[in-house]
């Protein structure tokens, strides 16, 4: 566990949280801004980077066949797993994690400038 870590604390129950699974190596909670119906964090119990998540293939294949199981049930008309890498992509917790969205149109997921594409 890493200092400071807001997922470190939430793992371990020292912050509230509204935790849907707990397992081993993983936690699926709800995650506080409710900007879709559903919101999902999905987060290794391990500290850990992006990129240290996104290099472990049995973590990640582990989160990644939960969030297709969740996903499918919780949002039947389709849903967005999403990772952010680094400032410009708004990431904003250092510790390891997946997002599942959905539960309504979401929408464009990004900005395309002017002469991009």
């Amino acid at each position: 566990m890493e200092e400071d870590c807001t997922f470190c604390e939430i793992v371990t129950g020292r912050l509230p949280s509204r935790k849907i699974y707990e397992g081993d190596k993983v936690v699926v909670l709800r995650n506080q801004p409710d900007w879709f119906p559903v919101q999902l964090l999905i987060v290794p119990t391990k500290h850990m980077s992006q990129e240290e998540l996104w290099l472990s293939a049995d973590l990640l294949g582990e989160m990644g066949k939960l969030a297709v199981d969740l996903g499918c049930r919780l949002c039947p008309n389709g849903y967005r797993i999403v990772s952010n890498f680094g400032e410009d992509a708004l990431q904003t917790q250092l510790h390891g994690h997946i997002h599942v969205v959905g539960g309504g149109p979401l929408g464009l997921y990004v900005r395309n400038p002017v002469g991009f594409y």
